[in-house]
């Protein structure tokens, strides 16, 4: 699957909004699996597939409410059952309700997404991950992973959690390397671990309060087993303060698709913060995007 075929893709959602769509559906337009499509999609569009559906269906929809159509005609034609239901979704995107849209108070305009070449300065490479095991813990994340939410959801987790972050780091030893695991990803959003490589002995110590002196699994903390995989990895340019650059992913991956035929493996994600390196102008990051 190459670039132009998510711009295929997305010609098709904005011919058949007023359609029954699905991910199966989407995808075989373009001869690709539903799970490569969606993490595909994802990534490069920086939102869910069943998301960017429902914002472009609610967007005509205020536009046929401006031009004074009938608010059950409209929730029938963009797949609502009933206008009380499509009525709670109209509000929550465009917070006005229908009937004030077709007043003319003002709505947003979510706009078709059109797949212009970005730049990116990531390197990239194809590696083979060795299997690996992390102790960290978690919090649910909604949208994409790659999304425009991520940053300011990780910047709340991770400000809010810094004495886990310690007490992992400190039992790992100070290693030059810390992770994040995203996995489990549906159409609502993903899982996203905070975790760090511990040494034999305190990933077998770790959860012994005799030893611990704590309950640690009052933390959360849980063990990440992350299999040998295949990955497309991409690296940021070295300085004191690298940055996962997100957008600069999303135009690495459409190189990428256009560049190599794979597809996305069913594989936990896995980003690697090189901080602790004892010339921090040689900090990175890598992001590990399992395929097959």
């Amino acid at each position: 699957m190459r670039t132009n075929d998510i711009q295929i893709a997305l010609a098709y959602i904005e011919e058949h909004l007023e359609e029954p769509l699905g991910a199966a559906q989407i995808a075989s337009k373009v001869y690709s699996s539903t799970f490569h499509f969606q993490r595909a999609f994802g990534i490069v569009c920086g939102i869910p597939l069943r998301e960017y559906i429902r914002r472009r269906r609610l967007s005509r929809a205020a536009l046929d409410l401006m031009r004074g159509e009938k608010v059950l005609d409209v929730a029938l034609r963009y797949g609502y059952s009933a206008s009380e239901s499509f009525a709670r979704a109209f509000m929550k995107f465009h917070g006005v309700k229908p009937a004030q849209a077709q007043r003319g108070a003002p709505v947003k305009n979510f706009a078709p997404i059109d797949l212009a070449e970005g730049k990116t300065n990531l390197a990239c490479e194809i590696k083979e991950l060795p299997a690996k095991t992390l102790v960290g813990y978690k919090a649910r994340f909604h949208g994409a992973p790659f999304g425009e939410e991520r940053l300011l959801q990780e910047h709340a987790f991770y400000e809010s959690t810094r004495g886990k972050q310690w007490l992992l780091f400190g039992a790992g030893g100070g290693r030059a390397e810390e992770y994040a695991v995203v996995s489990d990803v549906t159409e609502e959003g993903y899982d996203y671990h905070i975790a760090y490589e511990l040494d034999e002995w305190a990933e077998r110590v770790v959860f012994d309060p005799a030893v611990t002196g704590m309950d640690t699994k009052r933390c959360g903390f849980e063990v990440i087993r992350l299999p040998q995989c295949r990955a497309a990895v991409f690296q940021t340019p070295k300085s004191v303060h690298p940055i996962a650059d997100y957008a600069a992913l999303r135009a690495a991956v459409m190189h990428l698709l256009d560049r190599y035929d794979f597809e996305f493996a069913d594989a936990p994600e896995l980003v690697v913060y090189h901080w602790h390196l004892p010339q921090k102008e040689e900090r990175f990051i890598e992001i590990c995007l399992p395929i097959v």
